[in-house]
Protein backbone atom coordinates (compact mmCIF):
# COMPACT_ATOMS: atom_id res chain seq x y z
CA UNK A 1 0.00 0.00 0.00
CA UNK A 2 1.00 3.38 -1.27
CA UNK A 3 0.50 6.74 1.63
CA UNK A 4 1.09 9.78 -0.33
CA UNK A 5 0.38 13.61 0.80
CA UNK A 6 -1.96 15.85 -1.23
CA UNK A 7 -3.18 19.47 -0.77
CA UNK A 8 -7.36 19.80 -0.66
CA UNK A 9 -10.00 19.31 1.33
CA UNK A 10 -11.14 16.20 3.19
CA UNK A 11 -14.60 17.14 2.50
CA UNK A 12 -14.20 17.09 -1.65
CA UNK A 13 -11.72 14.25 -1.39
CA UNK A 14 -12.78 11.26 -3.71
CA UNK A 15 -12.06 7.88 -2.71
CA UNK A 16 -13.62 4.89 -1.43
CA UNK A 17 -13.32 6.21 2.21
CA UNK A 18 -12.28 8.66 4.34
CA UNK A 19 -10.52 8.63 7.76
CA UNK A 20 -10.90 11.17 10.58
CA UNK A 21 -10.81 11.02 13.95
CA UNK A 22 -11.95 11.64 17.48
CA UNK A 23 -10.61 12.40 20.84
CA UNK A 24 -12.01 10.75 23.77
CA UNK A 25 -14.78 12.55 25.62
CA UNK A 26 -15.10 14.87 22.95
CA UNK A 27 -18.49 16.81 22.42
CA UNK A 28 -18.41 18.51 19.42
CA UNK A 29 -15.74 17.54 16.03
CA UNK A 30 -13.54 19.69 15.29
CA UNK A 31 -10.62 20.15 12.37
CA UNK A 32 -11.20 18.33 9.37
CA UNK A 33 -13.76 15.53 11.50
CA UNK A 34 -15.91 18.74 11.91
CA UNK A 35 -15.85 19.69 8.50
CA UNK A 36 -16.20 16.12 7.39
CA UNK A 37 -19.31 15.90 10.27
CA UNK A 38 -21.48 19.83 9.01
CA UNK A 39 -21.01 18.25 4.87
CA UNK A 40 -22.90 14.77 6.98
CA UNK A 41 -25.76 17.51 8.40
CA UNK A 42 -24.22 16.34 11.85
CA UNK A 43 -24.02 12.54 12.05
CA UNK A 44 -20.86 12.21 13.43
CA UNK A 45 -22.28 14.95 16.26
CA UNK A 46 -25.39 12.74 16.30
CA UNK A 47 -23.18 9.13 17.27
CA UNK A 48 -21.08 11.00 19.74
CA UNK A 49 -24.74 12.13 21.73
CA UNK A 50 -26.18 8.62 21.06
CA UNK A 51 -22.77 7.22 22.84
CA UNK A 52 -21.80 4.82 19.44
CA UNK A 53 -18.51 7.17 19.26
CA UNK A 54 -16.98 7.80 21.92
CA UNK A 55 -13.53 9.06 20.86
CA UNK A 56 -12.08 5.76 22.97
CA UNK A 57 -8.75 4.40 21.55
CA UNK A 58 -9.37 1.19 19.69
CA UNK A 59 -12.95 2.29 18.70
CA UNK A 60 -13.62 2.55 14.96
CA UNK A 61 -17.32 3.75 13.69
CA UNK A 62 -18.24 3.27 9.94
CA UNK A 63 -20.75 6.19 8.48
CA UNK A 64 -21.96 6.05 4.72
CA UNK A 65 -22.66 9.57 3.14
CA UNK A 66 -25.54 8.46 1.02
CA UNK A 67 -24.16 11.16 -1.33
CA UNK A 68 -23.41 14.39 0.84
CA UNK A 69 -19.55 13.57 0.01
CA UNK A 70 -17.61 12.26 -3.24
CA UNK A 71 -16.75 9.39 -0.97
CA UNK A 72 -19.18 7.09 0.40
CA UNK A 73 -17.96 6.10 3.42
CA UNK A 74 -16.46 7.66 6.41
CA UNK A 75 -14.60 5.97 9.00
CA UNK A 76 -14.37 7.62 12.46
CA UNK A 77 -11.34 6.63 14.51
CA UNK A 78 -10.55 6.74 18.28
CA UNK A 79 -7.76 8.52 19.62
CA UNK A 80 -8.04 7.78 23.52
CA UNK A 81 -7.58 10.84 25.88
CA UNK A 82 -6.00 13.52 24.02
CA UNK A 83 -3.31 14.09 27.15
CA UNK A 84 -2.49 10.58 26.97
CA UNK A 85 -1.61 10.90 23.14
CA UNK A 86 1.50 10.14 21.67
CA UNK A 87 3.30 8.88 18.54
CA UNK A 88 2.61 5.10 19.65
CA UNK A 89 -1.25 5.87 20.09
CA UNK A 90 -1.42 7.33 16.61
CA UNK A 91 0.37 4.87 15.11
CA UNK A 92 -2.34 2.04 16.71
CA UNK A 93 -5.22 4.49 14.98
CA UNK A 94 -3.82 4.43 12.01
CA UNK A 95 -3.57 0.57 11.90
CA UNK A 96 -6.52 0.05 13.35
CA UNK A 97 -7.98 2.61 10.11
CA UNK A 98 -6.49 0.27 7.73
CA UNK A 99 -7.12 -3.24 9.67
CA UNK A 100 -10.72 -2.09 9.91
CA UNK A 101 -11.52 -0.96 5.98
CA UNK A 102 -8.82 -3.83 4.86
CA UNK A 103 -12.07 -6.24 5.44
CA UNK A 104 -14.35 -4.08 3.46
CA UNK A 105 -13.60 -5.89 0.07
CA UNK A 106 -14.80 -2.97 -2.40
CA UNK A 107 -12.37 -0.72 -0.41
CA UNK A 108 -9.39 -0.11 -2.04
CA UNK A 109 -8.47 3.83 -2.14
CA UNK A 110 -8.90 5.53 1.49
CA UNK A 111 -8.28 9.53 2.38
CA UNK A 112 -7.13 10.63 5.67
CA UNK A 113 -6.53 13.03 8.27
CA UNK A 114 -3.45 13.53 10.69
CA UNK A 115 -4.48 11.93 13.30
CA UNK A 116 -3.45 14.45 16.21
CA UNK A 117 -1.64 16.87 14.66
CA UNK A 118 -5.02 19.10 14.45
CA UNK A 119 -6.74 19.99 17.62
CA UNK A 120 -4.17 17.25 19.00
CA UNK A 121 -1.56 20.11 19.07
CA UNK A 122 1.26 17.35 18.52
CA UNK A 123 4.08 17.66 15.63
CA UNK A 124 3.45 17.41 12.19
CA UNK A 125 6.25 15.51 11.26
CA UNK A 126 5.95 13.47 14.38
CA UNK A 127 1.93 12.78 13.52
CA UNK A 128 2.94 11.99 9.79
CA UNK A 129 5.63 9.86 10.41
CA UNK A 130 3.15 7.32 12.67
CA UNK A 131 0.73 7.46 10.87
CA UNK A 132 2.80 6.18 7.91
CA UNK A 133 4.41 3.75 9.72
CA UNK A 134 1.31 2.26 11.11
CA UNK A 135 -1.02 1.90 8.21
CA UNK A 136 1.67 0.00 6.27
CA UNK A 137 2.58 -2.07 8.80
CA UNK A 138 -1.24 -2.52 9.53
CA UNK A 139 -1.48 -3.06 5.51
CA UNK A 140 1.36 -5.62 5.27
CA UNK A 141 1.47 -8.78 3.58
CA UNK A 142 3.86 -11.45 2.96
CA UNK A 143 4.83 -11.00 -0.51
CA UNK A 144 5.89 -14.56 -1.64
CA UNK A 145 1.90 -16.08 -0.84
CA UNK A 146 -0.20 -13.70 -2.18
CA UNK A 147 -3.20 -15.84 -2.03
CA UNK A 148 -3.12 -16.62 1.71
CA UNK A 149 -3.69 -12.79 1.99
CA UNK A 150 -6.95 -11.44 1.93
CA UNK A 151 -6.74 -7.98 -0.53
CA UNK A 152 -5.66 -5.27 0.78
CA UNK A 153 -6.28 -1.48 0.25
CA UNK A 154 -4.03 -0.01 -2.80
CA UNK A 155 -3.93 3.69 -2.06
CA UNK A 156 -3.71 5.76 0.92
CA UNK A 157 -3.72 9.76 0.82
CA UNK A 158 -2.91 12.18 3.74
CA UNK A 159 -5.24 14.42 3.20
CA UNK A 160 -3.89 18.66 4.39
CA UNK A 161 -5.42 21.93 3.84
CA UNK A 162 -2.45 24.07 5.28
CA UNK A 163 -0.12 24.45 2.67
CA UNK A 164 2.82 25.50 5.42
CA UNK A 165 2.68 22.02 6.87
CA UNK A 166 2.99 19.81 3.99
CA UNK A 167 7.03 20.28 4.25
CA UNK A 168 6.79 18.86 7.60
CA UNK A 169 4.27 16.48 6.93
CA UNK A 170 5.94 15.22 3.47
CA UNK A 171 9.52 14.46 6.22
CA UNK A 172 7.23 12.72 8.34
CA UNK A 173 5.98 10.52 5.75
CA UNK A 174 9.25 9.57 3.85
CA UNK A 175 10.66 8.64 7.34
CA UNK A 176 7.67 6.83 8.29
CA UNK A 177 7.51 4.60 5.13
CA UNK A 178 11.34 3.92 5.54
CA UNK A 179 11.02 2.15 8.78
CA UNK A 180 7.99 0.16 7.31
CA UNK A 181 10.32 -1.19 4.80
CA UNK A 182 12.71 -2.19 6.87
CA UNK A 183 9.80 -3.69 8.89
CA UNK A 184 8.68 -5.32 6.21
CA UNK A 185 11.78 -6.92 4.96
CA UNK A 186 12.29 -8.27 8.65
CA UNK A 187 9.11 -10.13 8.51
CA UNK A 188 9.19 -10.89 4.99
CA UNK A 189 12.34 -13.23 6.03
CA UNK A 190 10.63 -14.26 9.12
CA UNK A 191 7.67 -15.85 6.97
CA UNK A 192 9.43 -17.31 4.89
CA UNK A 193 9.51 -21.02 5.11
CA UNK A 194 12.44 -22.86 6.43
CA UNK A 195 12.93 -25.27 3.23
CA UNK A 196 13.27 -21.98 1.22
CA UNK A 197 14.90 -19.66 3.60
CA UNK A 198 18.40 -22.16 4.64
CA UNK A 199 21.34 -20.23 6.22
CA UNK A 200 23.03 -19.85 2.62
CA UNK A 201 19.75 -18.07 1.38
CA UNK A 202 19.36 -15.96 4.12
CA UNK A 203 22.83 -14.51 3.70
CA UNK A 204 22.35 -13.73 0.24
CA UNK A 205 19.38 -11.81 1.04
CA UNK A 206 20.81 -9.61 3.51
CA UNK A 207 24.13 -9.32 0.99
CA UNK A 208 21.46 -8.40 -1.34
CA UNK A 209 19.44 -5.76 0.92
CA UNK A 210 23.30 -4.24 1.51
CA UNK A 211 24.04 -3.81 -2.01
CA UNK A 212 20.27 -1.69 -2.54
CA UNK A 213 20.99 0.08 0.59
CA UNK A 214 25.05 0.83 0.48
CA UNK A 215 25.59 -1.14 3.48
CA UNK A 216 28.79 -2.88 4.03
CA UNK A 217 28.60 -6.42 3.83
CA UNK A 218 30.95 -9.27 4.25
CA UNK A 219 29.07 -13.22 4.53
CA UNK A 220 31.78 -15.44 6.62
CA UNK A 221 31.39 -19.13 5.67
CA UNK A 222 32.20 -22.47 7.76
CA UNK A 223 35.81 -22.31 6.54
CA UNK A 224 36.32 -18.76 7.68
CA UNK A 225 34.34 -19.39 10.75
CA UNK A 226 36.75 -22.74 11.64
CA UNK A 227 40.09 -20.19 10.90
CA UNK A 228 38.53 -18.01 13.55
CA UNK A 229 37.97 -20.68 16.15
CA UNK A 230 34.26 -20.34 16.21
CA UNK A 231 33.86 -24.08 17.54
CA UNK A 232 30.25 -22.92 18.94
CA UNK A 233 28.75 -21.89 15.97
CA UNK A 234 30.47 -24.91 13.96
CA UNK A 235 29.02 -27.35 17.30
CA UNK A 236 26.15 -26.01 16.40
CA UNK A 237 26.06 -26.26 12.65
CA UNK A 238 27.26 -29.92 12.46
CA UNK A 239 24.10 -31.50 12.62
CA UNK A 240 23.04 -29.38 9.56
CA UNK A 241 23.61 -30.70 5.63
CA UNK A 242 23.54 -26.04 5.43
CA UNK A 243 26.61 -24.74 6.06
CA UNK A 244 26.11 -21.82 8.48
CA UNK A 245 26.92 -18.51 7.64
CA UNK A 246 27.92 -15.40 9.21
CA UNK A 247 26.59 -11.52 7.59
CA UNK A 248 28.74 -8.40 8.99
CA UNK A 249 26.54 -5.50 8.03
CA UNK A 250 28.43 -2.00 7.97
CA UNK A 251 27.24 1.77 7.89
CA UNK A 252 30.20 3.78 8.09
CA UNK A 253 28.69 7.26 7.41
CA UNK A 254 30.79 10.15 6.46
CA UNK A 255 32.69 12.07 9.18
CA UNK A 256 32.10 9.24 11.44
CA UNK A 257 35.32 7.19 10.74
CA UNK A 258 36.63 8.39 14.57
CA UNK A 259 33.06 6.76 16.18
CA UNK A 260 33.47 3.73 17.96
CA UNK A 261 30.53 1.42 16.38
CA UNK A 262 27.56 0.77 18.00
CA UNK A 263 27.01 -3.03 17.26
CA UNK A 264 24.03 -5.40 16.75
CA UNK A 265 24.19 -9.05 16.69
CA UNK A 266 20.81 -11.27 15.69
CA UNK A 267 20.34 -15.11 15.93
CA UNK A 268 19.83 -16.65 13.00
CA UNK A 269 18.29 -20.11 13.64
CA UNK A 270 16.89 -20.69 10.37
CA UNK A 271 15.14 -23.68 11.58
CA UNK A 272 15.57 -25.45 15.19
CA UNK A 273 14.80 -29.13 15.58
CA UNK A 274 16.55 -28.84 19.53
CA UNK A 275 19.05 -31.14 17.99
CA UNK A 276 19.27 -34.50 19.92
CA UNK A 277 17.31 -32.86 22.72
CA UNK A 278 14.18 -32.93 20.51
CA UNK A 279 11.19 -30.37 20.34
CA UNK A 280 8.13 -31.85 21.02
CA UNK A 281 6.07 -32.02 17.98
CA UNK A 282 3.32 -29.58 18.71
CA UNK A 283 4.42 -26.07 17.50
CA UNK A 284 7.52 -26.95 15.92
CA UNK A 285 6.72 -25.89 12.74
CA UNK A 286 6.82 -22.05 14.62
CA UNK A 287 10.44 -22.89 14.67
CA UNK A 288 11.22 -21.23 10.98
CA UNK A 289 10.93 -17.89 13.44
CA UNK A 290 13.96 -18.98 15.55
CA UNK A 291 16.08 -16.33 13.06
CA UNK A 292 13.70 -12.99 14.42
CA UNK A 293 16.88 -12.03 16.13
CA UNK A 294 18.77 -11.52 13.08
CA UNK A 295 16.10 -10.93 10.60
CA UNK A 296 15.56 -7.49 13.26
CA UNK A 297 19.38 -6.62 12.91
CA UNK A 298 19.32 -6.85 9.18
CA UNK A 299 16.00 -4.47 8.84
CA UNK A 300 17.95 -2.20 11.46
CA UNK A 301 20.79 -1.80 9.22
CA UNK A 302 18.36 -1.20 6.49
CA UNK A 303 16.40 1.30 7.88
CA UNK A 304 19.77 2.66 9.87
CA UNK A 305 21.35 3.03 5.65
CA UNK A 306 18.03 4.47 4.48
CA UNK A 307 17.62 7.44 6.75
CA UNK A 308 21.45 8.13 6.52
CA UNK A 309 21.88 8.22 10.45
CA UNK A 310 24.98 10.22 11.16
CA UNK A 311 26.63 7.36 13.41
CA UNK A 312 28.81 4.19 12.35
CA UNK A 313 27.34 0.95 13.29
CA UNK A 314 27.64 -2.63 12.50
CA UNK A 315 25.43 -5.35 12.34
CA UNK A 316 26.09 -9.02 12.35
CA UNK A 317 23.23 -11.89 11.73
CA UNK A 318 24.14 -15.51 12.65
CA UNK A 319 22.51 -17.55 10.48
CA UNK A 320 22.45 -21.57 11.21
CA UNK A 321 20.33 -24.89 11.32
CA UNK A 322 20.12 -26.61 14.45
CA UNK A 323 19.21 -29.93 13.21
CA UNK A 324 20.18 -33.87 14.72
CA UNK A 325 21.62 -36.15 12.36
CA UNK A 326 24.63 -38.74 13.08
CA UNK A 327 27.05 -35.71 13.04
CA UNK A 328 24.80 -33.55 15.91
CA UNK A 329 26.36 -32.23 18.64
CA UNK A 330 25.46 -34.34 21.97
CA UNK A 331 24.22 -33.61 25.70
CA UNK A 332 27.72 -34.11 27.10
CA UNK A 333 30.17 -32.33 24.70
CA UNK A 334 32.29 -30.03 25.37
CA UNK A 335 33.06 -26.84 22.73
CA UNK A 336 35.56 -24.21 22.94
CA UNK A 337 34.83 -20.67 21.62
CA UNK A 338 36.41 -18.44 19.59
CA UNK A 339 37.75 -16.38 23.34
CA UNK A 340 38.98 -20.01 24.06
CA UNK A 341 36.18 -20.43 27.00
CA UNK A 342 34.84 -23.58 27.14
CA UNK A 343 31.11 -24.48 27.41
CA UNK A 344 29.78 -28.01 28.42
CA UNK A 345 26.61 -28.93 26.49
CA UNK A 346 23.98 -29.93 28.74
CA UNK A 347 20.93 -29.60 26.29
CA UNK A 348 21.24 -28.90 22.45
CA UNK A 349 18.56 -26.82 22.32
CA UNK A 350 19.56 -23.93 24.00
CA UNK A 351 21.88 -23.72 21.09
CA UNK A 352 20.96 -20.41 20.31
CA UNK A 353 23.15 -18.82 23.21
CA UNK A 354 26.18 -21.20 21.54
CA UNK A 355 26.03 -18.18 18.35
CA UNK A 356 25.38 -15.63 20.11
CA UNK A 357 28.62 -16.39 22.20
CA UNK A 358 30.96 -16.62 19.39
CA UNK A 359 29.82 -13.75 18.00
CA UNK A 360 30.39 -11.64 21.15
CA UNK A 361 33.91 -12.89 20.92
CA UNK A 362 34.17 -11.75 17.46
CA UNK A 363 33.28 -8.43 17.90
CA UNK A 364 35.94 -7.51 20.45
CA UNK A 365 37.89 -6.64 17.32
CA UNK A 366 35.86 -3.51 16.56
CA UNK A 367 35.94 -1.89 20.20
CA UNK A 368 32.52 -1.34 20.29
CA UNK A 369 30.68 2.00 21.79
CA UNK A 370 28.47 -0.84 23.02
CA UNK A 371 26.84 -4.44 21.86
CA UNK A 372 23.05 -5.57 21.97
CA UNK A 373 21.85 -8.77 20.87
CA UNK A 374 18.68 -9.98 20.24
CA UNK A 375 17.08 -13.65 20.47
CA UNK A 376 14.33 -15.96 20.37
CA UNK A 377 16.36 -17.45 23.48
CA UNK A 378 14.03 -18.80 25.82
CA UNK A 379 10.29 -19.90 26.25
CA UNK A 380 10.62 -18.66 29.83
CA UNK A 381 10.98 -14.97 29.09
CA UNK A 382 6.97 -15.24 27.70
CA UNK A 383 5.90 -16.91 31.44
CA UNK A 384 7.14 -13.91 32.49
CA UNK A 385 5.74 -11.07 30.44
CA UNK A 386 3.72 -12.73 28.02
CA UNK A 387 3.74 -11.34 24.32
CA UNK A 388 3.69 -7.45 25.41
CA UNK A 389 7.43 -6.61 25.86
CA UNK A 390 11.14 -8.56 25.75
CA UNK A 391 12.80 -9.13 28.30
CA UNK A 392 16.32 -6.56 28.83
CA UNK A 393 19.19 -7.76 30.40
CA UNK A 394 22.44 -5.59 30.57
CA UNK A 395 25.65 -5.47 32.20
CA UNK A 396 25.91 -1.61 32.01
CA UNK A 397 23.35 1.35 33.40
CA UNK A 398 23.67 4.13 31.10
CA UNK A 399 23.18 1.40 27.96
CA UNK A 400 20.22 0.09 30.07
CA UNK A 401 18.45 3.55 30.13
CA UNK A 402 19.29 4.12 26.27
CA UNK A 403 17.60 0.99 25.29
CA UNK A 404 14.73 1.71 27.34
CA UNK A 405 14.42 5.51 26.15
CA UNK A 406 14.50 3.79 22.39
CA UNK A 407 12.03 1.03 23.42
CA UNK A 408 9.43 3.54 24.79
CA UNK A 409 10.01 6.37 21.30
CA UNK A 410 9.90 3.16 19.03
CA UNK A 411 7.36 1.47 20.34
CA UNK A 412 9.43 -1.90 20.89
CA UNK A 413 8.53 -2.57 24.37
CA UNK A 414 10.97 -3.86 26.83
CA UNK A 415 11.43 -4.54 30.69
CA UNK A 416 14.52 -4.41 32.04
CA UNK A 417 15.08 -7.90 33.82
CA UNK A 418 17.93 -9.05 37.09
CA UNK A 419 21.16 -9.87 36.61
CA UNK A 420 22.30 -10.97 40.13
CA UNK A 421 25.69 -12.69 40.31
CA UNK A 422 23.91 -15.57 41.91
CA UNK A 423 22.33 -16.87 38.41
CA UNK A 424 25.82 -18.03 37.47
CA UNK A 425 25.55 -20.91 39.74
CA UNK A 426 23.24 -22.85 37.81
CA UNK A 427 25.60 -22.36 34.98
CA UNK A 428 28.32 -23.51 36.39
CA UNK A 429 30.13 -27.11 34.94
CA UNK A 430 32.57 -29.83 36.97
CA UNK A 431 34.20 -30.51 33.37
CA UNK A 432 34.17 -27.03 31.74
CA UNK A 433 34.07 -23.23 32.62
CA UNK A 434 30.88 -22.96 31.83
CA UNK A 435 27.72 -25.08 30.45
CA UNK A 436 24.80 -23.68 28.26
CA UNK A 437 21.81 -24.34 30.52
CA UNK A 438 21.09 -24.08 34.18
CA UNK A 439 18.17 -25.43 36.47
CA UNK A 440 14.32 -24.91 35.59
CA UNK A 441 14.09 -21.90 37.71
CA UNK A 442 15.49 -18.09 36.83
CA UNK A 443 15.56 -19.63 32.83
CA UNK A 444 16.05 -15.99 31.47
CA UNK A 445 18.41 -14.68 33.85
CA UNK A 446 20.65 -17.69 33.80
CA UNK A 447 20.92 -17.79 30.01
CA UNK A 448 21.67 -13.96 29.91
CA UNK A 449 24.51 -15.06 32.29
CA UNK A 450 25.90 -17.76 30.21
CA UNK A 451 25.80 -14.90 27.31
CA UNK A 452 28.12 -12.51 29.69
CA UNK A 453 30.45 -14.85 30.47
CA UNK A 454 31.68 -14.42 26.85
CA UNK A 455 31.20 -10.33 26.84
CA UNK A 456 33.92 -8.68 27.64
CA UNK A 457 35.35 -4.73 27.40
CA UNK A 458 32.50 -3.62 26.27
CA UNK A 459 29.06 -2.37 27.31
CA UNK A 460 26.28 -5.12 26.52
CA UNK A 461 23.00 -5.81 26.78
CA UNK A 462 20.46 -8.64 25.45
CA UNK A 463 16.94 -8.41 24.33
CA UNK A 464 15.30 -12.16 24.89
CA UNK A 465 12.32 -11.45 21.81
CA UNK A 466 10.91 -14.99 21.90
CA UNK A 467 7.13 -13.66 22.53
CA UNK A 468 7.68 -11.14 20.59
CA UNK A 469 8.34 -12.27 16.98
CA UNK A 470 4.88 -14.26 16.05
CA UNK A 471 1.85 -12.90 16.26
CA UNK A 472 -0.59 -16.10 16.14
CA UNK A 473 -3.82 -14.31 16.17
CA UNK A 474 -3.15 -10.15 14.75
CA UNK A 475 -3.04 -9.43 17.71
CA UNK A 476 -1.64 -5.44 18.00
CA UNK A 477 -3.39 -3.32 15.23
CA UNK A 478 0.05 -2.59 13.28
CA UNK A 479 0.82 -6.63 13.75
CA UNK A 480 -0.82 -8.62 11.08
CA UNK A 481 -0.78 -12.70 11.67
CA UNK A 482 2.41 -13.72 11.04
CA UNK A 483 6.02 -11.98 12.20
CA UNK A 484 5.91 -8.76 12.92
CA UNK A 485 9.45 -7.53 12.78
CA UNK A 486 9.79 -6.93 16.16
CA UNK A 487 13.35 -5.10 17.10
CA UNK A 488 14.05 -3.13 13.75
CA UNK A 489 12.44 0.48 14.91
CA UNK A 490 13.60 -0.25 18.80
CA UNK A 491 17.50 -0.94 16.96
CA UNK A 492 17.22 2.50 14.62
CA UNK A 493 15.66 4.54 17.67
CA UNK A 494 19.16 3.27 19.76
CA UNK A 495 21.44 4.08 16.27
CA UNK A 496 19.64 7.30 16.37
CA UNK A 497 20.24 8.17 20.13
CA UNK A 498 23.55 7.48 20.80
Amino acid sequence: MDVTLQQGDIVAFQADCLIVNLFAGATRPAGGTGAVDKALNGAISHAIACGDATGAAGEAQLLYTNGALAAPRVLVVGLGPAAAFDERAARQAAALSITRLSALQSVATVGAIVNGAGAGGQDPEAMARAFALGAQLAAYRPPSYPAAAPRGIRQCTLVEFDADRLPALAAGLETGARLARAVGFARDLVNEPPNILSPQEMARRVRAMATRTGLGCEILGEAAMQALGMGLVLGVSQGSAREAQLAVLKHEPPGADAQAPLVFIGKGITFDTGGISIKPAAGMAEMKADMAGAAAVAGAMQAIAELALPRKVYGLAICVENMPDGNAYRPGDVLTGMTGKTAEIVNTDAEGRLILADCLGYVQRFAPRAVVDLATLTGAIGIALGDLAAGLFSNDAELERAVVEAARVSGDRVWPMPMYSEYEKSIQSDVAQVKNAGSRTAGVSSSAKFLEHFTEGYPWAHLDIAYMALKGKGQGRDHPKGATGYGVQLLAALAARL
